[in-house]
């Protein structure tokens, strides 16, 4: 992630995401997580750079037994899976508890998740929250600006990652 504390902070509930969106719903059903995952996580590269936020993008590893993890994608989003044990919920307000510790009042933060309760706390720490059909009208109006466009790239930003951040998150998709 950026380390310009004034650009937006975006923290979005992958999972949360994921069982939200049809389309991502449809692609988890199809070909499994594996295949919803990578579809967020190229659909939040772009809008992210779009947008000039800074994202974060974090997964559950509650049952899974794995450390901490996280890879930096583009300067404008990274992926964490959480260590075992640990809801992306409570890292996120986790995240946001450090974020006003720090009086960043310069900086927005931002929770993308549809949970309720979640929203409720993240909010106590002085984020904003948006549902995950909020995100993805943004993402969809996002994308139709830039589309129509005349100096639109026909390439996605997630194709000009390098070969060592590909391998990085295959092997985090796949497992060790």
């Amino acid at each position: 992630m950026s380390s310009d504390d004034s650009l937006p902070r975006l923290f979005v509930d992958g999972y949360n995401i994921i069982g939200a969106w049809p389309i991502l719903v449809k692609l988890r059903q199809q070909q499994g997580f594996d295949a919803a995952r990578q579809e967020l996580i190229e659909i939040l590269v772009n809008y992210s750079a779009r947008k000039g936020f800074d994202t974060q993008l974090v997964f559950d590893a509650y049952a899974v037994r794995s450390p901490h993890q996280l890879l930096v994608v583009t300067p404008n989003l990274s992926v964490c899976y959480t260590a075992f044990g640990q809801t992306a919920d409570s890292y996120i307000e986790y995240l946001c508890a450090q974020s006003r510790q720090r009086a960043l009042s310069t900086s927005r933060v931002i929770v993308a998740t549809s949970d309720y309760s979640h929203r409720l706390t993240v909010v106590g720490y002085g984020a904003e929250w948006v549902s995950a059909q909020q995100l993805h009208s943004d993402i969809t109006f996002t994308h139709s600006q830039v589309s129509a466009s005349p100096h639109r790239s026909s390439r996605s930003l997630f194709d000009r990652v390098n070969s060592e951040t590909r391998e990085k998150l295959m092997r985090l998709r796949l497992g060790p």
